[in-house]
């Protein structure tokens, strides 16, 4: 047999992903993969059920159906601050990883470099991979999560260098950027003519008094910006595969012509079962940031009477934990595997997002029912005898 794609003897499975077979192998608690344990709103689930019986339940139009595009639009422009034409900046994904996968293939080609903070999620690197570009990583230092400006812009400054990948809040700090670190991340944009690709999942997912700012929203961003983002945290619908990309027309043109031979469309029931979703009022965010607070703080509470230290999640529903007190000499890969043997909870080993040697830390997610929380929190109170 001749020799298979080089590529993809750069990587190894998903990290997160193993975690969770493990978990499934173990009987144990999920704490690794970010995806809720309980439904979506309810006029979402009645929509669904509406839909099952009237459809659509064909292909939709490859850039999404229209009345799906219109509510997102007048979403979008709502929270964005930005006129978003539902014909000319919107596009219908199946998720926002296939909508970052589209966006870079879009714009890079073989030899250009994209500028990615590190811990990232583990997609982007994959990403890069396929794409033939270089991924530069750019530290964000535990336990704050801070850059050093300089830093950053030296990885700006390479005449390569053609994007930045930016998630905000982040995954999998729980890091939320202020208007601040997102101006100086702006204006190295502009000084070095690169495009910033944005991953958004948990705009919606942010603590108080942090708020989240939309790069694309600061002046002179929108045309050298595409936002990628998903519905699955917003909705609790990760299962649904709903995403995005909003961009100014010249941007957007392009990754729609990725996008058409990647996936043709997203599923076309979901995007209209989506929409009551899509429309809901300030109110229904509002109550969305209310839950996840409720989560947080049951979680992080509990994590203290334990004695974990942890970095306090500005948003998002992840936290990096430190285990270096309870490890005992094992890595990070090791005493996490263990974890899911002897306490039964499984969570991410640091490591798998840091391109730097950092193997103290472990990713938890608190997306869970309090039932959920209060089981891993009683589970993890036997850590010390582990």
């Amino acid at each position: 047999m001749k020799p298979l794609n080089q590529k993809t003897q750069r990587l190894t499975d998903s990290v997160i992903r193993r975690m969770t077979r493990l978990a499934m192998e173990y009987d144990a608690v999920n704490l690794s993969q970010g995806f809720p344990d309980f439904d979506p709103p309810q006029f979402i689930m009645d929509r669904l059920k509406e839909v099952a019986t009237a459809g659509p339940h064909q292909y939709s139009p490859t850039w999404g159906n229209l009345n799906y595009r219109e509510a997102l639009a007048k979403k979008l422009t709502h929270w964005m601050g930005i006129p978003i034409d539902p014909n000319r900046n919107v596009l219908a994904t199946v998720g926002s990883t296939e909508a970052m996968m589209a966006a870079l293939m879009a714009i890079s080609n073989p030899g250009d470099k994209v500028v990615i903070f590190s811990p990232y999620f583990e997609n982007y690197y994959a990403q890069s991979v396929f794409n033939s570009i270089e991924p530069v990583f750019v530290p964000l230092d535990p336990p704050a999560f801070t850059f050093n400006g300089d830093l950053l812009e030296a990885a700006f400054r390479d005449p390569k260098t053609k994007a930045m990948i930016l998630c905000n809040p982040s995954n999998p700090s729980g890091r939320v950027f202020t208007r601040e670190e997102l101006q100086f991340i702006a204006d190295l944009a502009i000084k070095y003519d690169v495009i910033i690709i944005t991953d958004e999942p948990y705009e919606h997912i942010v603590f108080e008094p942090y708020k989240h700012v939309y790069i694309a929203s600061l002046p002179n961003m929108w045309e050298r910006t595409i936002c990628c983002s998903s519905l699955s945290k917003t909705y609790s619908i990760t299962g649904w595969r709903l995403g995005y990309i909003a961009a100014d027309k010249p941007l957007l043109d392009e990754c729609k012509k990725m996008h058409d031979f990647l996936t043709v469309c997203a599923p076309s029931p979901l995007q209209e079962a989506v929409i009551p979703g899509l429309l809901a009022p300030d109110s229904y965010y509002k109550g969305v940031q209310d839950h996840y607070t409720h989560m947080r703080d049951l979680f992080t509470n509990g994590l203290r009477e334990i004695g974990f230290n942890f970095t306090e999640p500005q948003g998002t529903y992840f936290m990096m934990v430190d285990i270096s007190e309870f490890a005992h000499g094992k890595n990070d890969v090791e005493f996490c595997e263990e974890m899911v043997r002897k306490i039964g909870v499984a969570v991410v080993p640091g490591s798998s997002f840091f391109k730097e040697d950092v193997n103290h830390l472990a990713r938890f997610h608190f997306s869970k029912k309090d039932e959920t929380l209060y089981e891993a929190l009683n589970r993890l109170a036997d850590i010390k005898k582990m």
